[in-house]
């Protein structure tokens, strides 16, 4: 800590991301123990996250993250879109495919950002705010691979015909972004996708995770 930062707001961010890292919530006494202070303090740090509904405890006393968090998060993907942006349309250009931006909601994959090239006489429409379950399609796939993967670089994935007749994906995870789980990727009207795509794909990838970091 240092003079120009606020001890309470990092002992409350610091509840908050404790909250986000499990499933089942945590007590009073769990909660004390993990930030190194007495249970009034965080009595009352979980009182006033209740208030903006950050934090909501169940009957057994439990905290758990509140959907207050929600209305915060609905934010997040105009500045990921935005940063996303020049990567996005280096790769639709650069490749002359529609490039996207895919991050997960739930259990399905949700298109934020979608690049159009604009120098082919055709290209897949693809529209930003596009749903898909995330085991279908290369962009879904890409995040699914990413989950297992034992290296912090996992390749890209290939698809054809799986979200529209006729029509091939390539997509890569983003890597190393905190809090954001995702994939870039093209899509083209192709019966296979070219080689060079998927190293460009993992490339776009990167320069992605870079701008969100």
């Amino acid at each position: 800590m240092t003079a120009e930062t606020s001890q309470t707001l990092d002992r409350g961010l610091r509840v908050l991301k404790l909250l986000a890292d499990t499933d089942h919530g945590l007590t009073v006494t769990e909660l004390s123990n993990k930030l190194g202070v007495n249970r009034t303090v965080v009595y009352r740090l979980l009182a006033t996250l209740e208030q903006h509904a950050l934090v909501r405890r169940d009957l057994g006393g439990r905290a758990r993250v509140g959907l207050g968090v929600l209305r915060l998060g609905r934010q997040v993907h105009p500045l990921v879109r935005e940063a996303a942006m020049p990567a996005l349309r280096s790769l639709a250009e650069d490749i002359g495919a529609t490039a996207h931006l895919t991050l997960v909601d739930g259990a399905e994959a949700l298109a934020v950002a979608v690049v159009e090239p604009t120098w082919t006489d055709y290209h897949v429409a693809y529209r930003a705010g596009f749903r898909h379950p995330l085991d279908r399609g290369a962009a879904g796939k890409a995040i699914l691979a990413a989950r297992q993967a034992k290296t912090a670089e996992p390749g890209y994935t290939l698809t054809h015909g799986e979200l529209e007749a006729g029509a091939s994906g390539a997509a890569a995870a983003l890597v190393g972004v905190t809090g954001i789980e995702g994939s870039v990727g093209v899509v083209m009207l192709a019966d296979a996708v070219p080689e060079r795509v998927g190293p460009r794909v993992v490339d776009a990838a990167r320069e992605v995770a870079d701008a969100l970091r």
